[in-house]
C-alpha cells in the first residue's frame, strides 16, 4: 500500500506536540507494515467521513485516510488528524 498525505494533514502536524508526533511517526510506520494491525484500531467510518477510515495514534488522537486505487495500487491518503473531539464533534 502506498501511503500519502494532505497539506491539511502536515498542517495539523506542526501544530501538534513533540510526544503525539512520535506517535504519529510510530503508528504511520506500523501501518505501512500491516494497516490493520489490532494496536491500529482501524476502523471504518460512518455519516460525514463515509468512506473514510481511522487509525489511533493515542488513546485520545486519530488519523483520517480515504484509500484509493491508482491502477493496480491501492494508495492511503491521509487527510487530517485530531483529537476525537475535534473530528468527531
Amino acid at each position: 500500500m502506498i501511503i500519502r498525505y494532505s497539506p491539511a494533514f502536515f498542517k495539523q502536524l506542526k501544530k501538534i506536540n513533540i510526544r503525539i508526533k512520535e506517535s504519529v511517526k510510530e503508528k504511520v510506520l506500523l501501518f505501512s507494515k500491516n494497516p490493520h494491525n489490532p494496536q491500529l484500531n482501524n476502523h471504518l467510518l460512518k455519516r460525514e467521513y463515509e468512506e473514510h477510515r481511522s487509525i489511533s495514534i493515542t488513546a485520545d488522537w486519530r488519523a483520517l485516510y480515504k484509500e484509493k486505487r491508482e491502477g493496480k495500487d491501492i494508495v492511503a491518503y491521509f487527510i487530517t488528524l485530531g483529537t476525537h473531539r475535534q473530528l468527531y464533534k
